[in-house]
């Protein structure tokens, strides 16, 4: 079917072309409001009706009259309707919908993947200060700049995904404080404590392995204790070092390998913060008033001008940002996206104003953003608010360690990042449809076990590719089928608007479609030539199944429980 449509489409950006020259409309098909109405519906009469001053209905005849001399159209299309004012519905023949199946297993794990091509994209995600563990936030994060990076690979693109963070910031000087602290005996809730301290347990786990002079080591730094308890520049550098370990403890877990770490401090050593601020104020884009720097941010759409350096002295915190995507640019990323909490949506104008005003040339707009809605956890029926291990707050480890990685990596792009979300541990649990992580997972494994069943009665897999496709005729192979062959144009869509939950939605659609025609349908106990068809779709879909869970980092698996797999082998 993916050929089908490519040739339509051909197709009707001729048939465009030749009722209106020059029109530079896009041809495109849309899925009907309806399923009952075709397989296409196409919007194009409506579209060029105004430009042209004609009806669109008449103009809709004159598309169709158009589009059935195209040999496309003749060989892919059983009918052609026109509908409301101007709708043209689409009705594909029974041999476009079941091409879909021999292309899905020929292309195999390939399949709605495009060719590479020579787009660098970066994705900076996480980017957690070294202060504490990786809270349910950082998870959100890594679950959607991950899917997004595997979006754009899917897409052809070459992928960078980047952890920048802060080494040397007031945070870190609290993180050292908080366990030098520690090492003196000291503990929250003693007189001697500090007020702004961390009080989380894992502070006293840093203080007793620098006191054990410990070494430790992180994906991008390594450091040894000096034991020294009066050693504070020491205890900062264990500090950092030990977290940052943490956190690629937590990564790992969740199956996530940064490709490069970047650190905000060297910026400042390498001299691009005060090069920054000076190519702004050489082309007269900043003033100083009551003793600080500004940066005429208005002239660039943000809603007041900012304050880049302190009367006290010292830059605010979007100089650094500024300073650091002009560096991304630099380095040859096309585009480039930053996954952040919704807390950050202020910085977002006052960034792409120190971009444009830098001249260096940015495009607008650059770089895309992702902002994500904060998570709520509830157990029990009831809101989770504090881990003891991190003293204040609900950690990815413990996400993981009460449910599964796959459960938060598809429970945490499920929903569109900018909605709030709540992640219902109990619900993670369960092994019916309303966990949707399962009813997934449960339709490739049941497709897995009617395969293995399939071929215990003689069926040979290697043979799927020449099952006659043309027995595949009920209404709910058909929907499967046309659900199979939507895989390519959702991850095209879904990569264009940064919407790796589209994935979750798809995937949700595709086993509950799968669900339907494995209730409705029956593969084994028929003739050999029909369950041989029935076994190829399966197959397929198996396959597009295992693709899509491939893009969230989602597992596959080809049995589920004893007793799931039991109830399974026995259909």
């Amino acid at each position: 079917m993916i050929q089908a449509k490519q040739e339509l489409l051909a197709a009707l950006g001729e048939a465009i072309e030749e009722l209106s020259p020059g029109a530079t409309m896009v041809a495109a098909f849309e899925s009907p409001k309806q399923a009952g109405l075709g397989d296409f519906a196409c919007t194009a009469a409506m579209q060029m009706a105004r430009p042209l001053k004609k009806n669109p209905r008449e103009l809709a005849q004159a598309l169709i009259d158009a589009l059935q001399r195209r040999p496309a159209f003749a060989r892919w299309v059983e009918s052609l309707e026109i509908a409301g004012p101007g709708f043209i519905n689409i009705r594909l023949t029974a041999a476009a919908k079941q091409a879909v199946v021999s292309e899905v297993l020929t292309a195999g794990p390939a399949f709605g993947r495009q060719p590479a091509n020579a787009k660098h994209v970066m994705v900076e995600f996480v980017s957690a200060n070294p202060t504490g563990p990786l809270h349910v936030g950082h998870a959100r994060q890594a679950a959607l700049g991950d899917a997004i990076c595997s979006l754009f690979q899917t897409q052809g693109a070459q992928v960078t995904r980047e952890f920048y963070y802060n080494d040397a910031g007031v945070q870190i000087a609290t993180l050292a404080n908080s366990t030098q602290c520690r090492l003196k005996g000291l503990k929250p809730g003693d007189a001697d404590w500090p007020e702004a301290a961390y009080n989380g347990d894992y502070i006293q786990d840093i203080a007793d392995e620098f006191r054990a002079g410990q070494s430790v080591k992180a994906d991008d730094r390594e450091f040894t204790a000096s034991g020294d308890v009066d050693d504070l520049s020491s205890i900062q550098q264990f500090a950092v070092a030990y977290l940052r370990h943490e956190q690629d403890l937590d990564l790992q877990a969740f199956g996530l390998k940064f490709d490069s770490y970047f650190l905000e401090s060297s910026l400042y050593e390498s001299g691009g913060v005060e090069a920054t601020v000076a190519r702004l104020t050489a082309a007269g884009k900043t003033f100083e008033e009551d003793g600080a720097l500004w940066l005429r941010s208005t002239d660039y759409g943000d809603d007041k001008d900012r304050v880049m350096r302190k009367s006290a002295g010292g830059y605010t915190y979007f100089v650094p940002d500024v300073a650091y995507h002009i560096n991304k640019f630099q380095r040859g990323y096309t585009q480039c996206i930053n996954v952040q909490g919704s807390d950050h949506h202020g910085t977002i104008a006052r960034v792409r104003a120190g971009l444009q005003a830098a001249d260096v040339g940015i495009p607008q707009g650059f770089p895309d953003y992702v902002l994500h809605k904060m998570v709520t956890v509830m157990k029990g029926g009831e809101e989770v608010k504090i881990s003891k291990r991190a003293g204040s707050y609900v950690t990815l480890r413990d996400l993981i360690d009460w449910t599964s990685r796959d459960a938060v990596r598809f429970f945490l792009i499920g929903r569109k990042a900018d909605t709030e979300f709540i992640f219902d541990v109990d619900l993670a649990l369960k092994q019916n449809d309303e966990n949707p992580v399962f009813y997934v997972q449960y339709a490739h494994a049941r497709i897995c076990s009617v395969l293995r069943n399939w071929v215990a009665r003689g069926g040979d897999e290697a043979s799927l590719g020449q099952a006659d496709l043309s027995l595949l005729t009920a209404p709910t192979e058909a929907a499967l089928m046309l659900k199979l062959a939507d895989y390519p144009r959702m991850l095209t869509s879904a990569a264009e608007t940064l919407a790796p939950h589209d994935v979750a939605f798809y995937l949700r659609d595709l086993a509950g479609a799968y669900h339907s025609y494995y209730a409705a349908e029956r593969v084994l106990d028929q003739t050999p030539a029909l369950s041989q068809a029935r076994a190829a779709l399966l197959a397929a879909t198996r396959q597009v199944i295992a693709n899509a869970l491939a893009v969230l980092g989602v597992s596959a698996p080809t049995t589920m429980n004893r007793e799931i797999s039991e109830k399974v082998e026995t259909e």
